[in-house]
């Protein structure tokens, strides 16, 4: 595996991590929604996650990675229209579709 696209796997792994570590075992709607700081890291790491998708598909454009597009819509969403995204939509990610990247990109970097 290319070498630029493996960092970049880490760098989605690492991001995952540091959502779930920020919004705690719990994972209680009510407290993220009521948490600025905890928003915007969470925020901050779903754009690292697409930007790395972004890269990863620049120099592999065959590179499988479930929901490419939404993720990279997402990035996109986040950083061009901020104010049109939702707190609802954020934690829907959070807790549907992270634990399915996590478990998708853990394979891919073994």
């Amino acid at each position: 595996m290319d070498f630029k696209i493996q960092t970049w796997l880490l760098d989605i792994n690492q991001a995952i991590d540091e959502i779930f570590l920020f919004i705690g075992e719990k994972r209680d709607f009510n407290v993220f929604k009521n948490d600025l700081k905890t928003k915007k890291a969470v925020e901050r790491n779903l754009e690292i996650i697409g930007e790395a998708v972004v890269r990863i598909l620049k120099v592999d454009p065959n590179f499988k990675i479930d929901n490419a597009r939404n993720i990279i819509g997402t990035r996109n969403r986040i950083i061009h229209s901020y104010d049109n995204i939702s707190d609802e939509i954020i934690w829907t990610i959070i807790s549907r579709e992270l634990p399915k990247l996590k478990k998708e990109v853990s394979k891919i970097i073994l």
